[in-house]
């Protein structure tokens, strides 16, 4: 065991990344990974400080500095275990979570030196784990009896599902892909996050007794009432995420070939035929159109898949991301943005579309974009963009993607009586420390809560949600055993 000195000594090593030229022609994870050695080596560089901010600053809350102290000691279940214990999915938050602006943003090394690499840690020791043992299986509780329905098998749907699982009660996950995994599976590229991990997870939850019934579009044609009063669910959660894309209400949007939202974008061009919705699945080609310029619209982390995408989707091609604001203002993560420009992304600042222009054949052909400047900060504090008169210009393209954020979809509130929602679309709940909605029966935590955020969120509000649900559950187990005796 080295000391606090030796450890603040030791230098940061990020893992190595697959080399561009070659990435751009493969879907493969950039991210090779840590060797044990290293990781041991890297997480001594944690001080294991007695106030931990990077749990603090984590929205599970983990315990991270107990976690990397048994990875510096080798201990490679216990830390995975550690993780486990406060996440649902550390394997997936070591890779996409914003750990700069997270755990990594508080740590004490990153005042003077670089930070603990957490999340690249976090994702190696569950990595290690599951190849080379699995995961560890949580102990069940004896059935309660009790049944709940799961709308949504995305990082909240599944969170709950296991949470309640292992308290006992029976869970079926309803959802509208061919394939459970939600916004794991579907929107996130394999670049980023292996489906080796998402398929893995889903085959843990089934052997928890989950059960996961696909290609079911809760909604208008299928209520949710019909799941409390046809099926006899005693509770059902919502956790269907948004996934409707945004719009820019620009000219040639609507009417042009070529154009997609970003959902279908990324679906269509990072999956494998057989997890495709059917409609997708039997189209003369199922990947979106590959031009030789694709331009990007919006500057989030789902912009930085997409860009990343198109060049994969032909290398040879150039690929602009069009982003209305200066870097400094981008959302997204910097990793994300200095991946795209090591694949050879440009970057359009400051600029905005005000039309799409199509050819003789209705294909988009160009965007005329105007320059923008930023005057006074908007809500979020970030500057506002302003356009400049006069200075418009035209890229010219031949496949356009709309990145511009996500809002929930409102059918399900809409066709759902007495299910109040805010007016972004979001369902309304007391406390997002319990999930409750205005109705008593049903529960939601995720991104139909909060909008469209992070997993790591969708997550500690689904684990809350789930222990509020499970204390429901007892009490409603409780009266029914009353009543038949």
């Amino acid at each position: 065991m080295i000391n606090r000195r030796e450890r603040y000594r030791l230098d940061v090593v990020k893992p190595p990344k697959q080399d561009p030229a070659q990435r751009v022609h493969n879907f493969d994870e950039v991210s090779q990974g840590y060797t044990p050695q290293i990781a041991v080596e890297q997480a001594q560089r944690c001080l294991y400080c007695d106030h931990a901010p990077c749990t603090q600053a984590c929205p599970l809350h983990n315990d991270i500095p107990a976690a990397l102290f048994l990875l510096g000691q080798g201990d490679f279940i216990g830390a995975a275990v550690r993780f486990m214990e406060t996440s649902n999915l550390p394997d997936v938050c070591g890779r996409i979570c914003p750990q700069e602006k997270q755990c990594e943003g508080a740590c004490v090394l990153g005042y003077k030196k670089t930070a603990v690499c957490i999340g690249k840690l976090e994702a190696f020791v569950v990595d290690y784990v599951r190849r080379n043992h699995g995961y560890p299986l949580r102990a069940k509780a004896e059935p309660t009896g009790m049944t709940v329905a799961v709308v949504g098998a995305g990082p909240a749907g599944l969170a709950v599902a296991e949470e309640l699982a292992v308290r006992g009660h029976t869970v079926t996950v309803f959802d509208m892909w061919p394939f459970p995994g939600g916004l794991l599976l579907y929107g996130i590229p394999n670049f980023k996050l292996s489906k080796e991990v998402v398929f893995t997870k889903i085959q843990y939850l089934e052997d928890l007794g989950v059960k996961f019934v696909c290609n079911y579009r809760v909604g208008k044609d299928r209520p949710v009432e019909t799941f409390l009063k046809d099926h006899g669910f005693d509770l059902v959660f919502l956790g269907y995420g948004a996934v409707k894309g945004g719009v820019m209400k620009i000219e040639g949007e609507d009417q042009l070939k070529h154009v997609y939202q970003a959902t279908e974008y990324l679906v269509r061009g990072n999956l494998p035929p057989e997890l495709l919705p059917e409609h997708w699945r039997d189209a003369a080609n199922p990947k979106p159109h590959a031009g030789e310029v694709t331009l990007v619209i919006g500057g989030g982390d789902t912009a930085m898949d997409c860009v990343r995408t198109a060049r994969r989707l032909n290398p040879a091609a150039r690929v602009y991301c069009v982003y209305r604001r200066s870097e400094v203002e981008m959302p997204g993560r910097y990793e994300e943005r200095v991946n795209a420009i090591e694949e050879g992304v440009q970057f359009e600042w400051l600029t905005a579309p005000v039309r799409l222009l199509g050819n003789d054949q209705g294909e988009v052909a160009a965007a005329e974009c105007i320059r923008m400047k930023l005057g006074a900060p908007d809500a979020k504090g970030r500057r506002s963009p302003v356009p400049i008169e006069g200075f418009n210009f035209t890229l010219a393209c031949n496949t356009v993607v709309l990145a511009i954020g996500y809002n929930p979809e409102t059918e399900i509130p809409e066709s759902t009586p007495d299910l109040k929602m805010t007016k972004w679309g979001t369902i309304l709940v007391e406390d997002e420390g319990t999930g409750r909605t205005s109705r008593e029966e049903l529960y939601a935590a995720g991104d139909n809560v909060r909008g469209a955020d992070l997993v790591v969120t969708a997550v500690a509000a689904a684990r809350k949600a789930a222990l509020d649900m499970h204390s429901k559950l007892e009490s409603m187990r409780a009266r029914k055993q009353v009543r038949s005796t």
